[in-house]
C-alpha cells in the first residue's frame, strides 16, 4: 500500500505547501478531509430526497369487484418494501465507501497488488455501522417508548447474509486461496448481492421452502390512515424535538417511502376514473420546462442564503449567529450541489444519478487527501481507512438509521439499514473493485490479485466477528427482557449505548495494534 501513496515532496493544495512543517500540512489535510465529509453529508441529503421521490412512485391498478361489478382503484408502490431497503437505502448510504473503494481499485490498475484503502474503509465501516450507529439508535425513541423489529424473518435473512459476507471474505483471504483473490472469487462475491436480494424478497413474500415461517407483525405499509400515524408521531417525537428548522429542509424523511397516503382501497365510479385521468393529463402538461427551471433557479437562490425564513424567527442571537456561521461554511457545497436537477423531475432518477456522480467526485478527493495524510504523518493508510474514513463515509448510514429510529413505529428500517449496509459493503463495495482488478490482471498479466495486507484484514475480521456476536446477543436479550431492540427505560438504553461504543473502541484499538505490528 505504501507504494501507491504519492511522494511527500508533492504538494496537494498549493505550490508552497511542501515548505511547511509536516504538522501544519497534516492539520491542513485533516481539515480538508473533514470538509469533504461535510460535503458528503450535504449531497447525501439531496440524494435522500431523490431516493424518496423514486420510491414514492406508485401505479394505479384498477380491478373489478366480482360481487358489485364496480371498479376498485388501488395505488400500488412500484418498489417492494424490503427491496427498497436493500437496493436503494442500504446501497445509497454505502455509496461513499463503494465509490472510494472503486476509485482506489482503478488507480491501482496495472499493479498485481490490491490497494488497502478501500477494503480497510469498508471493514471499518461495518464496525462503525454495527456499534456506534446501534448506540445512537437505541437511545433515539423518546419518552421511554419501545420500538422492535416487526418482521423478524426478513431481519434474520438480512443478518445471515451480513455475517456470511464477512465469513466469506475471511475464507477467500485465508482458506481458499490465501493472500490471493482470483477472478472467480471476485465474481462470486458480487453475485451474492443478487442472492441477498432474491432471498430477502422471498422472505418478504413468504415463499415456501426458502422463507422462515415467522409471522410478520405491524410494519409501516400496514399502518392506519395517515392522520392517525401523524398523531402517534407527534406524541412520541415532537415534544422533545431539538432539530433546527433548517435541518428539516436539508435532511429528507427518507422513510416516508414505506408509508401510504391513503387508508387502502376504495370504490370509484367509472366516470370518476375518466375524470381523474383527464385531470392528471392536464396537470402533467402544466409541468413544462419553465416550471422545472423555476424550481432549479430556486435551488441556487436558497444555496446562497445564510438564513432561511424560519431561522430568522429564532429569538436567540447566539443560536442565529451559529447558524449563519455554519451556513457560511457550507455555502460552497450548497452552490455546487444546486447544479443537481430538482428531484421532482423524472421521479427523482436524474437527481439520483447526478448525486452519485458528485459523491464519487468527493470520494476521489478523499483518497488523495488520505494519501497525503499518510505521507506527512507516517500513519498506516489502513489505520486511517478503518477509523477516520470509515466514520466519515458512514455518516449517511448514521443519519438514515437515526431518522428511522426517531420517526418509524418499528425498528425494522433502522436496524435493516445497518445489516444491509454491511452486506453491501462486502458484496459490492469490496467485490466490485476486486472484480475490476482481477479482470485486468487476468487478461493483461494472467495473474491473480495479491492482497498486500491480508493478515491485518483477516485479523480485523476475527475481531469483528467476536465483537459483533456480543452486539447481537445484547439485542436479543433486550428483545426478550425489555420487549424491544430500541428504546425502553432510559437507564438501560444508555447502558446499552455505552456498551456498543466500548465494543467499537475494542475493535479499533486491536485492529490498529495489529496493523502497527504491536500484536
Amino acid at each position: 500500500m505504501g507504494s501507491t501513496a504519492p511522494s511527500c515532496d508533492a504538494y496537494l493544495f498549493f505550490h508552497g505547501e511542501t515548505l511547511l512543517p509536516n504538522d501544519v500540512r497534516a492539520f491542513l489535510c485533516t481539515a480538508a478531509l473533514a470538509y469533504c465529509f461535510i460535503g458528503l453529508s450535504a449531497i447525501t441529503a439531496r440524494f435522500f430526497k431523490s431516493m424518496e421521490s423514486i420510491t414514492n412512485h406508485s401505479r394505479e391498478v384498477v380491478t373489478v369487484d366480482p360481487q358489485t361489478n364496480t371498479p376498485i382503484v388501488k395505488q400500488e408502490k412500484v418498489w417492494n418494501y424490503t427491496i427498497a431497503d436493500i437496493a436503494l437505502l442500504a446501497f445509497g448510504t454505502s455509496f461513499p465507501q463503494i465509490s472510494l473503494a472503486t476509485i482506489d481499485a482503478i488507480r491501482n490498475l496495472g499493479q498485481l497488488t490490491a490497494g488497502g484503502l478501500g477494503p480497510g474503509t469498508l471493514v471499518g465501516s461495518a464496525a462503525f455501522d454495527l456499534f456506534p450507529i446501534h448506540a445512537v439508535c437505541v437511545i433515539m425513541p423518546r419518552g421511554g417508548s419501545m420500538k422492535k423489529i416487526s418482521d423478524l424473518g426478513v431481519w434474520l435473512v438480512e443478518l445471515f447474509w451480513s455475517f456470511w459476507a464477512y465469513v466469506w471474505l475471511y475464507i477467500i483471504l485465508e482458506v481458499w486461496t490465501p493472500n490471493v483473490i482470483t477472478l472467480w472469487e471476485a465474481l462470486i462475491t458480487v453475485l451474492q448481492y443478487g442472492l441477498l436480494l432474491v432471498h430477502a424478497y422471498a422472505q418478504d413474500k413468504r415463499w415456501p421452502y426458502v422463507s422462515i415461517p415467522l409471522v410478520r407483525g405491524e410494519r409501516p405499509e400496514d399502518w392506519v390512515p395517515a392522520e392517525d400515524a401523524s398523531f402517534d408521531h407527534d406524541k412520541n417525537c415532537d415534544e422533545t424535538n431539538d432539530i433546527l428548522p433548517s435541518q428539516n429542509d436539508d435532511i429528507a424523511d427518507i422513510f416516508s417511502i414505506h408509508s401510504y397516503n391513503d387508508a387502502g382501497y376504495h370504490h370509484v365510479p367509472e366516470k370518476d376514473i375518466e375524470e381523474s385521468s383527464k385531470m392528471e393529463l392536464v396537470a402533467k402538461n402544466t409541468h413544462d420546462d419553465t416550471y422545472w427551471l423555476s424550481i432549479w433557479r430556486q435551488q441556487f437562490f436558497e444555496a446562497v442564503m445564510l438564513e432561511s425564513p424560519e431561522q430568522r424567527k429564532i429569538d436567540s442571537v447566539c443560536l442565529r449567529f451559529i447558524i449563519i456561521c455554519w451556513n457560511s461554511i457550507i455555502v460552497p457545497w450548497k452552490i455546487l450541489f444546486a447544479f443537481v436537477p430538482p428531484y421532482q423531475v423524472a421521479h427523482g432518477w436524474i437527481a439520483f444519478i447526478c448525486s452519485l456522480i458528485f459523491i464519487s467526485g468527493i470520494a476521489y478527493g478523499v483518497t488523495k487527501i488520505t494519501d497525503q495524510i499518510s505521507c506527512v504523518t507516517g500513519v498506516n493508510p489502513y489505520v486511517i481507512a478503518f477509523t477516520a474514513l470509515a466514520a466519515g463515509t458512514s455518516w449517511p448510514d448514521l443519519v438514515a438509521s437515526k431518522i428511522a429510529a426517531e420517526r418509524q413505529v418499528t425498528a425494522d428500517s433502522a436496524i435493516a439499514n445497518i445489516t444491509c449496509s454491511n452486506s453491501v459493503n462486502i458484496y459490492v463495495g469490496i467485490g466490485f473493485p476486486w472484480l475490476i482488478n482481477t479482470l485486468y490482471n487476468y487478461f493483461v498479466y494472467r495473474e491473480p490479485l495479491y492482497i498486500d495486507n491480508a493478515a491485518g484484514l483477516s485479523f480485523s475480521l476475527l475481531v469483528f466477528f467476536a465483537t459483533s456476536f456480543g452486539c447481537i446477543v445484547v439485542l436479543v436479550m433486550r428483545r426478550i427482557l425489555i420487549g424491544a431492540e430500541l428504546g425502553g427505560p432510559r437507564l438501560w438504553a444508555w447502558v446499552t449505548s455505552a456498551y456498543f461504543m466500548v465494543l467499537w473502541v475494542v475493535f479499533v484499538v486491536l485492529s490498529s495494534l495489529k496493523v502497527s505490528g504491536v500484536i
